[in-house]
């Protein structure tokens, strides 16, 4: 998502060149901020309210990154929309939508504002808080689970063509394994235990829903939804009409395929029954 290098909002009396945005919202939020919505808030020091936030990124005149937290969402999911669609559009929030001012930056920004200093963290006599910063893409944690799943869910047809399906069970062999040991799903990792407890994780919040935002439900091609859920050390993603992706904090860097099955199925619509989704 770029933006634009117009000054647009204030930040400490201070004009704020942006230069991307996203949405805080219970259907979309920035993943590397938590595995919901609440999370997310939190993670900011927001509380979670229900038409959810527009977070403003961009520099003020001495270079400094800021985080301009602005109620009017419509205003800001406008702007990334035409981005997305290679269109210019001034993002120009009115400072009474201005909820907050964070310092620094809670994702990672490629660009920066012309004819002002490099993107640095506020002094700290300006800033009343530490400053926001990306996670470090060198280590494996939540965030970086949540951001490999991330990458999965828009570039699904990349990641699908690597999985054979050969490699999944037949009905019948899913059938003796579950006989031998306990419940089963159609996986490329043979009955894989941290697969396990995702299914049946994920199962337990169709009858005890999660915190909001846990569970996402977004377009995909040929009236298929993309789903997202995340758990305590877990993230997956699927299609409704295919196969899960399973993401797990106790396993750096790993993408575990899980095939249809006889279960995958009931258990995506379900999920995508009760997910949230944008408006």
């Amino acid at each position: 998502m770029a933006g634009t290098d117009q000054e647009a909002v204030a930040a400490d009396d201070d004009a704020l060149y942006v230069l991307t945005a996203a949405l805080l919202t219970p259907a979309k939020f920035p993943s590397v901020l938590g595995d919901d919505y609440p999370e997310a808030c939190a993670a900011l020091g927001l509380p979670p309210v229900a038409d959810g936030y527009g977070l403003v990124l961009g520099q003020d005149g001495e270079g400094a990154r800021w985080t301009v937290v602005v109620d009017d969402v419509s205003l800001v999911a406008v702007a990334i929309a035409s981005w997305d669609c290679g269109m210019e559009h001034d993002l120009s929030p009115d400072e009474r939508t201005v909820v907050a001012a964070l310092p620094g930056w809670p994702l990672a920004v490629a660009v920066a504002a012309p004819n002002v200093p490099a993107p640095h963290d506020p002094s700290p006599d300006v800033a009343e808080m530490p400053p926001l910063t990306p996670p470090d893409a060198e280590v494996w944690g939540p965030a970086q689970r949540r951001l490999g799943a991330d990458e999965i869910a828009s570039q699904w047809a990349t990641w699908r063509e690597q999985v054979d399906d050969s490699a999944f069970p037949t009905p019948d062999s899913a059938a003796s394994d579950a006989g031998e040991g306990g419940e089963t799903e159609g996986t490329a990792t043979g009955g894989h235990s941290g697969i396990r407890r995702v299914l049946a994780e994920a199962r337990a919040y169709v009858d005890s829903p999660p915190p909001l935002g846990r569970v996402r439900s977004s377009f995909a091609p040929g009236g298929a939804r993309t789903l997202r859920a995340d758990g305590p050390g877990w993230s997956l993603v699927a299609r409704t009409d295919d196969i899960a992706f399973v993401l797990l904090d106790d396993e750096p860097g790993e993408v575990l395929p899980v095939g249809r099955g006889p279960e995958l199925p009931g258990l995506l619509k379900a999920l995508d029954e009760m997910a949230v989704r944008p408006l």
